[in-house]
C-alpha cells in the first residue's frame, strides 16, 4: 500500500506528438490544472536547450510554482552536455533535471560511441554540477528495455556505479515500445529486488498497444512512480494516458495516489483544444461516448437496478451517464431522454417514438436528446412548418475585399421580423443578423462554446456536412445538430434547432424542458 507517484509529461513528452506545440501561455495554463486541480505528484515540462520559447514558457511555470511551493514539482529533461542542459536549466528558474543517460548498449556505442566507464564519469560529472547549482537530479536510462533484453549486464554496470550517487529517482523507460506485460513485470522486479533502496519510475509508450498493461504489470512488480500524458499524447503511438492509468491504479491495483479523478475531463478537453488533437470518442473515461448505453436492455436494466453499471461511475470523472439513441434503442433508452427533457408520452405514442428513432438508427443518422421534440412532433402529425421559430428566407454574400453580409427574415410565434448585419464570415454574419433580431425582442440568446464539421471520407464535394454545435446558457450544455451538403447550411440547420429548443423551454411544454449537461 506505499503511495505511488504520478509524473505527467504532456508538456514535454507530449508536445513530441507530431504536429503539437504549445505556447508559453497554454504551458502554464496546463501546468496549473494538472498540478492545483489534477493534483498529480510532478511535471515534465520541456527539454533543455530547445528555443528561446522554450526557455520562457519554463521560467513562467517556475516563476508561478515557487510563488506557489510547487519548483520542486517542475523538472525539466536535460541531457549529458557538459553544462551546458544544467546552466539552461538554472538559468529558467527549475531546480530538477531529468537527466537523460543511455540505458542499453547499443545506443550508448551507436550513438554516443563511448565506453561504459566513460559514460558513468559523464553522470557523475552531471550529477555534481548539478549538485554545486542546487539542482536535483533524475536520471533516465533511456532505451532501458532493449538494455534489459540485449545488454542487460550493462544496465546493472551501470546502476551499480550511480546507486550511491546524489540521484532522487531512476527512471525506466520502455522508450520504443517494444515490451509487452511479462516483460515489463519481470524487468521491473530484477531492478526492484536487486536495488530495493533505489526509487524507480516507469515509463511507457504504446507503440503495440501494450503501455497501460505495462503500467499495471510495472506497479505489480513494486515501481515507485509512473509517468502518464494527457490523453495519451507522445510521439509515434503516444505514451500511457493519465486517465487510463489513475482509473486502473485505483480500481485494480488498489494503490494511494494523490490525483483528483473529477478533474481529469477537464484537463482532457484542454489539452485536446490546445493540441488540436481530438480525443476518440470511444477512448476509455474521457471519451464522448464512454458513459454512454447504446443497447436498449441495457437501459431497462439500469432503470430496474443498475445492473449495468460498474466501479467506473461517470461521476467520479466529472461526467454523467448517458443513453443512445438508435437503432438498438428500446423504450427504456428514449423514456430516460424523455426524463432529461421533462417529457412523458403516452404508451402508443411512446411506441411510435421508439420506431421512428430505429428508423433514423437504420439510416445511419446521429440521433440526440435535443432532437426528440422534433420525432415527436412529426409523431404526432405536426409539421415543421408549426414549430415556433422559423427562419423562413435568408441571403448571404461573401466577395474578396468586403465583410461577408446577411439578411434574414424570421418568424417568431407567427410574427415576421428581419435582421440584417456582417461577420467575420458567413456564419457569423448570418448569426450577427440573427441576434439582431433577437436584441430587438428582448430575447436571451446562449453562447456557442464549439462548432465541430465533419465530413464523410472520400473527399467529393457534394458530400454530406454534419456540423454540430456545441450551446451554453445560464452554465448549462446543449448540442444541436445539422446536415447538408453546403458547411453553412448544415450550421443553419443546426441553429434553427437551437433557437425551437430555446423557444420550446419557455413555452411549449407544461413542463420545463432541462438542458442537457455534457460537461
Amino acid at each position: 500500500m506505499r503511495s505511488l507517484e504520478i509524473m505527467d509529461t504532456t508538456l514535454r513528452d507530449g508536445e513530441q506528438t507530431s504536429g503539437v506545440s504549445f505556447n508559453a501561455n497554454e504551458k502554464l495554463g496546463v501546468a496549473k490544472l494538472l498540478l492545483q486541480s489534477v493534483k498529480v505528484d510532478r511535471l515534465e515540462v520541456a527539454s533543455a536547450r530547445v528555443s528561446e520559447g522554450e526557455f520562457q514558457a519554463v521560467k513562467k511555470i517556475t516563476k508561478w510554482a515557487d510563488e506557489n511551493g510547487m519548483i520542486d514539482k517542475i523538472e525539466v529533461l536535460g541531457f549529458i552536455d557538459g553544462r551546458a542542459s544544467l546552466d539552461w536549466i538554472y538559468k529558467s528558474g527549475a531546480r530538477v533535471v531529468n537527466l537523460l543517460s543511455k540505458g542499453s548498449l547499443k545506443h550508448l556505442q551507436g550513438q554516443l560511441r563511448k565506453t561504459p566507464g566513460q559514460h558513468v564519469q559523464d553522470v557523475k560529472d552531471a550529477v555534481a554540477y548539478a549538485e554545486k547549482l542546487g539542482i536535483k537530479v533524475n536520471l533516465y536510462l533511456e532505451d532501458w528495455s532493449n538494455g534489459m533484453l540485449t545488454s542487460r549486464d550493462y544496465v546493472w554496470y551501470l546502476l551499480d556505479e550511480l546507486q550511491n550517487e546524489n540521484i532522487q529517482r531512476f527512471m525506466l523507460p520502455d522508450t520504443l515500445g517494444v515490451m509487452n506485460q511479462v516483460q515489463a513485470f519481470d524487468f521491473c522486479y530484477a531492478c526492484r529486488e536487486r536495488y530495493p533502496k533505489l526509487h524507480f519510475d516507469f515509463h511507457a509508450h504504446n507503440d503495440y498497444d501494450l503501455a497501460l498493461a505495462n503500467v499495471y504489470s510495472s506497479v505489480l512488480a513494486g515501481v515507485n512512480g509512473i509517468h502518464t500524458t494527457v490523453n495519451g499524447l507522445g510521439e509515434r503511438a503516444g505514451n500511457a494516458p493519465l486517465a487510463s492509468v489513475v482509473g486502473v491504479i485505483k480500481d485494480h491495483l488498489a494503490r494511494k495516489i494523490n490525483v483528483n479523478e473529477e478533474k481529469i475531463n477537464t484537463v482532457s478537453r484542454i489539452v485536446e483544444t490546445f493540441s488540436g488533437v481530438r480525443i476518440p470518442a470511444n477512448k476509455p473515461l474521457v471519451g464522448e461516448n464512454v458513459f454512454t448505453q447504446t443497447c436498449g436492455v441495457h437501459a431497462d436494466g439500469d432503470s430496474k437496478d443498475d445492473l449495468y453499471f460498474n466501479r467506473l461511475m461517470p461521476e467520479r470523472f466529472g461526467r454523467e451517464r448517458k443513453y443512445a439513441l438508435g437503432k438498438t434503442s428500446g423504450k427504456a433508452n428514449i423514456k430516460k431522454n424523455l426524463e432529461e427533457l421533462g417529457m412523458t408520452l403516452e404508451e402508443e405514442t411512446m411506441k411510435k417514438v421508439t420506431q421512428k428513432v430505429i428508423e433514423l438508427g437504420d439510416k445511419k443518422e446521429t440521433v440526440t436528446t435535443e432532437d426528440l421534440p422534433y420525432i415527436v412532433s412529426d409523431v404526432l402529425n405536426q409539421s415543421m412548418e408549426e414549430m415556433p421559430i422559423l427562419i423562413k428566407h435568408y441571403s448571404l454574400s461573401l466577395s474578396k475585399g468586403m465583410r461577408p453580409f446577411a439578411s434574414v427574415n424570421i418568424e417568431v410565434n407567427g410574427q415576421m421580423h428581419e435582421g440584417t448585419a456582417s461577420g467575420d464570415g458567413q456564419y457569423d454574419a448570418f448569426m450577427n443578423a440573427i441576434w439582431s433580431v433577437y436584441e430587438k425582442l428582448g430575447k436571451e440568446r446562449p453562447v456557442l462554446k464549439d462548432y465541430f464539421v465533419r465530413i464523410p471520407p472520400g473527399g467529393k464535394t457534394d458530400a454530406l456536412v454534419e456540423t454540430l454545435i456545441t450551446w451554453d446558457f445560464k452554465g448549462k450544455e446543449f448540442k444541436t445538430r445539422g446536415l447538408d451538403p453546403d458547411q453553412v447550411e448544415a450550421a443553419i440547420k443546426a441553429t434553427a434547432r437551437m433557437l425551437n429548443l430555446m423557444e420550446q423551454q419557455n413555452s411549449s411544454y407544461s413542463e420545463p424542458l432541462s438542458v442537457n449537461n455534457n460537461k
